[in-house]
């Protein structure tokens, strides 16, 4: 029997007590009972090799498209009916996913790629659908602020001129380091977007975050910021603490922190790097084997639910803030919630900029699984070491071309087109998987997807060409 969650959707309201005859007696009885007017009418059906799932989630407002798919009845129209389950942490996220214990699972990027090279555990782990853009921020305490702000240009109206760079940080870094102080940060997992972005930005302003070895997994190597694991819905109560001094993290826990009057948000993800690919949706390879139409459907409900998230310049998020606050999906105030999915970002108290982009779901070809993408991702691994040797150019393109499935997006972009559910435009027909080459990096470095080794190169700090750490120590060359 299916457990039905407390707080079904309006199309699961209205089909529920059908759903039974559906399946024990078919449409072909349920027509002759008059019931035809609230099944789902598709314009091409799929025989699902598995309908009922359940699906896993962490508490963060990117996992919007899931909720969505849910409340919106998406899931059902697809003939999906789907349990979503919060998930303790992205560790436990993914051995459920693996095991089968979860069908699939909202994903940090970098996970299914970090599984499928073997950093930490390794299964095969694929995507065919990417779940955002951007959402992310990181945040310091408000003593850090206090130190960093005189290194900062201010408007004509008095605040901050955005984006901060690390420049800003850096002599904060040497104060506390001079003092014999450790400049401990936060981040919620070693192949997290939200480690990469951190790691990136102090970088990007002269501040090693350190390196991983074979033997050291800290990510502290030759450190001057000593950046560690925290889950997300702790990182306010952990810097106001003062075990750490600031955190990378997704929202609504960068507001919270503005909210508790506790920390200030530094710099967004968007000004690190413009349009960043957040979360995926992840299934294990085997799944999608074995279940060939039901990925198709459920690839097709999130890109409904994607779309509905930023129709008609994000009208729906209200709403969407809503169904989020719930208790089951991420359980913070609505209004914290609000403060970045509505369009706005909230630095300071008092300082709410228009950030329409903060979060994005749909628009600017969020969905597609770019090769591009997950190769950035490889790369960032390269350059701390996760990856502890030097990889051609042909190794990080298999390897994308292994973990991101596009070719399932497509023809779930196709089906919908032919349903009538979504434009034909709004779809990069006719791709390679490459996004053009972008300098919309904080500092303005180039990357082209089809050139990682060269990109790898041109970072200032990193391992570079044929380098390995040893000890505590970069060899080679």
């Amino acid at each position: 029997m299916r457990v039905v969650s407390a707080n079904p959707a309006p199309v699961a309201a209205r089909t529920a007590p059908v759903r039974g005859l559906v399946r024990r007696l078919g449409l072909a009885a349920l027509l002759l009972c008059g019931a035809a007017a609230i099944v789902p009418v598709h314009a091409e059906s799929l025989a699902l090799e598995k309908d009922e799932l359940k699906l896993g989630f962490i508490k963060l407002t990117d996992m919007a498209p899931l909720a969505i798919a849910k409340e919106k009845g998406f899931f059902e129209e697809e003939g999906l009916y789907v349990t979503l389950e919060p998930q303790a942490n992205w560790k436990v996220l993914l051995d459920r996913v693996i095991t089968g214990e979860l069908d699939g699972a909202h994903m940090l990027a970098g996970q299914p790629l970090a599984a499928t090279i073997g950093y930490g555990t390794r299964a095969a782990i694929v995507t065919p659908f990417s779940m955002d853009l951007n959402g992310n921020a990181i945040t310091v305490s408000n003593d850090v602020w206090a130190q960093m702000k005189p290194n900062i240009l201010a408007g004509a109206d008095g605040k901050p001129v955005h984006p901060i760079k690390a420049d800003a940080l850096k002599p904060v870094v040497e104060t506390f380091k001079a003092a014999g102080k450790p400049f401990n940060l936060g981040m919620v997992f070693p192949v997290s977007t939200h480690n990469y972005e951190l790691r990136y930005w102090l970088a990007s302003g002269g501040i090693h975050p350190g390196f991983y070895s074979t033997n050291d997994t800290s990510g502290q190597i030759k450190g001057d910021a000593l950046i560690s694991v925290t889950p997300p819905p702790q990182m306010p109560s952990t810097l106001e603490s003062g075990t750490i001094v600031g955190y990378s993290v997704g929202e609504p826990w960068n507001q919270a922190a503005v909210v508790k009057g506790i920390g200030v948000p530094v710099v967004t993800d968007l000004e690190i790097w413009k349009n960043n690919p957040e979360k995926v949706f992840g299934l294990t390879k085997e799944f999608t084997q074995k279940n060939p139409n039901t990925t198709l459907a459920l690839t097709k409900a999130l890109i409904r639910a994607a779309q509905w998230l930023d129709a008609d310049n994000n009208a729906n998020r209200p709403e969407a803030v809503k169904i989020l606050a719930k208790p089951e999906y991420v359980g913070a105030d609505a209004k914290v919630i609000a403060n970045s999915m509505t369009g706005t970002f909230e630095y300071e108290k008092g300082d709410k900029r228009d950030v329409p982009d903060f979060n994005v779901f749909f628009r600017h070809n969020a969905t597609y699984p770019y090769y591009s993408d997950a190769i950035w991702y490889l790369t960032q691994m390269r350059r701390w070491g996760q990856i502890p040797e030097y990889k051609d150019d042909a190794w990080y393109v298999e390897t994308a071309k292994s973990v991101y499935l596009p070719d399932i997006y497509m023809k779930a972009a196709e089906m919908l087109v032919k349903d009538g559910k979504v434009k034909k435009e709004d779809f990069p027909f006719g791709t390679d998987g490459f996004k053009p080459a972008t300098s919309d990096f904080i500092d303005g470095v180039t990357y082209d997807g089809r050139k990682p080794n060269a990109y790898i190169d041109s970072l200032a700090i990193g391992l570079k060409g044929r380098q390995q750490v040893k000890g505590a120590e970069v060899t080679g060359g």
